[in-house]
């Protein structure tokens, strides 16, 4: 089954912080003598950088601060872990058929609406039927992938999903919210989306909602309460506040005043003076962006980018590390590859390619390009330029990025042009037509946990589909074409070391950096952990390990924990 489930985002990237190593969690000290223990109860209040439009998996794909909240209320088949192992959620156990065609699903027992009114396969399949006929709300591709999928409901416990041919990250599509028919079965997502039930939303999650805050005509926050029908492990707080704030200082300005006890993001600019608050925790974690210079490498024009040697060149003269220190603060992780490193896929023994301009030099004169010329000097080989045009996203940081990597690129004595374009326009006036020479841009793989790198590298991709760079190499190819029709799941490692082994020899483009997300909560509230995520809102993803601190001196929290 060929499906894009990469989406490619040129991404606004100042609304995250990106970190060269996550940073490690930084903790006040508990003020009190004895050993924190988990006890149940106590208030969580957040500071939740945006607003609040619709409380509704179906429609919070363009609203983090709504994920967050749904994230708490809504519970899915499958969740995945930090490595993108899946694991169940809704599902008591997921069996697949040997020839990888058929996946049946047996969902826990007893499950529950947050109203009592009991969770069945007919809402696995009402919510499937939804995201079909969700035009307008829904991507394209996902609702073509959904009409191609066979939903079979055997009983009120068991469902069976149909693949037309074997594919390996289909669980990635298991984790879409489940929605109750009971209350929507009549609505068309359309008339969802107008309902009111995106302010009194009904979930099955570990909490539900418990009230609403309006002043001014305005919703300024939400109360969640435990859910007791929960069907995982219970949590411990008894109440999660959320306070909307329309920037992450005024939300930090509210943690000052001991209005909140965490802070839903923390800038680049901010988090110097969030490190200086000994009792405010910092939580990072790897977002799933990979920054890159996709090459062309299709292009007449620019004939010796099909050249490995040259490419490595280019990746070795960007000095990545300055880069991420002066434009970034050194918050960014530098990338080896486009398979995130904790991933079960990853190859451990990628080798850094290193800021080296001598070695890089070497490698251009060895391709036989030479410095010619005083005043202006360009590398040449015969008559043929090492030129070429790199083209950015219209803003201000992809600005200094372009022009960071052109001056690096200019001490090599390569001639590189700047290029910027309109945000809106970047893929379908550049990457989708391939009229681009190199291009600064963001692949943004949230939500698809699988480490599938079949869209934006294999051959069969390179004309019309994601395959961007116009890589052609057969046995890349052949490799990830295995692994997402096999289910066995070292088979599909051994495909996917082979895939990156031969993705590092060549370097079809130059991997940058991946981005990092901080989070911050008052170091009162213990058993928080942050690995690597798929989307923000996966900092909840131990939500119900959260208590409070128990201390000698201390009988009552209140919601700010000041």
């Amino acid at each position: 089954m060929k499906k894009f489930r990469w989406q490619l985002l040129i991404l606004f990237l100042t609304g995250l912080v990106v970190g060269t190593l996550l940073i490690l969690e930084k903790r006040g000290g508990i003020g009190q003598s004895g050993t924190p223990q988990p006890v149940t109860g106590g208030v969580y209040t957040e500071a939740l950088v945006g607003n609040l439009t619709r409380l509704n998996p179906m429609l919070d794909s363009l609203n983090q601060a709504d994920k967050a909240v749904d994230r708490l209320i809504y519970s899915s088949i499958v969740r995945f872990d930090s490595r993108g192992i899946p694991e169940p959620d809704l599902a008591e156990s997921i069996g697949v058929s040997q020839d990888g065609i058929i996946y049946n699903v047996l969902l826990k027992e007893n499950l529950r609406w947050h109203d009592g009114e009991p969770l069945t396969t007919a809402d696995i399949a009402f919510s499937i039927d939804l995201m079909k006929s969700g035009e307008g709300f829904i991507s394209k591709d996902l609702i073509e992938f959904w009409k191609a999928i066979q939903v079979v409901v055997l009983d009120e416990r068991s469902v069976q999903f149909v693949l037309p041919e074997a594919y390996a990250p289909f669980q990635d599509y298991l984790t879409f919210g489940v929605l109750p028919k009971h209350i929507l079965g009549d609505l068309s997502l359309q008339e969802v989306s107008d309902s009111d039930f995106n302010l009194r939303p009904v979930g099955s999650g570990p909490f539900q909602i418990s009230d609403i805050t309006v002043e001014d005509s305005k919703i300024t926050g939400i109360t969640l309460k435990p859910f007791k029908d929960y069907s995982g492990t219970p949590p411990y707080l008894q109440e999660i506040v959320f306070r909307y704030y329309p920037d992450a200082l005024s939300a930090y300005q509210a943690y000052k005043d001991g209005f909140v006890q965490g802070i839903s993001e923390i800038p680049n600019s901010l988090l110097p003076t969030v490190l200086s608050e000994t009792d405010l925790s910092i939580y990072s974690g790897r977002l799933p962006q990979i920054s890159m210079v996709l090459l062309n490498l299709n292009d007449p024009g620019v004939p010796f980018l099909q050249d490995a040697e040259i490419r490595k060149a280019l990746l070795m003269g960007i000095n990545r590390q300055r880069l991420v220190n002066e434009i970034f603060n050194g918050q960014a992780i530098l990338a080896k590859g486009v398979v995130f490193p904790e991933s079960w896929a990853y190859l451990e023994t990628l080798a850094t390619v290193d800021y080296d301009v001598e070695q890089a030099a070497f490698l251009l004169k060895e391709a036989g390009y030479v410095v010619t010329g005083d005043q202006n000097p360009v590398r040449m080989k015969e008559d043929k330029a090492l030129r070429f045009v790199l083209s950015y996203p219209d803003d201000d940081l992809h600005r200094r990025i372009a022009e960071s990597i052109q001056a690096d690129w200019q001490t090599l004595s390569i001639d590189v042009t700047l290029e910027p374009i309109p945000v809106d326009v970047f893929v379908s006036d550049k990457l989708d037509p391939r009229a681009y020479q190199a291009a600064l841009v963001d692949l943004n793989l949230s939500n698809t946990p699988d480490p599938d790198p079949y869209p934006f590298w294999d051959l069969g991709q390179a004309e019309t589909g994601q395959n961007y760079s116009q890589w052609n190499n057969r046995l890349a190819s052949d490799s990830i074409e295995q692994a997402r029709v096999t289910t066995d799941i070292y088979e599909r490692t051994r495909l996917y070391h082979n895939f990156q082994a031969i993705f590092a020899k060549e370097l079809p483009s130059l991997p940058l950096f991946y981005p990092v997300y901080n989070y911050a909560v008052d170091s009162l509230i213990q058993g928080v952990s942050m690995g690597p995520l798929m989307d923000t809102s996966d900092r909840f993803a131990t939500i119900t390990s959260w208590y409070i601190t128990a201390r000698r001196t201390q009988t009552t929290e209140t919601p700010a924990g000041k």
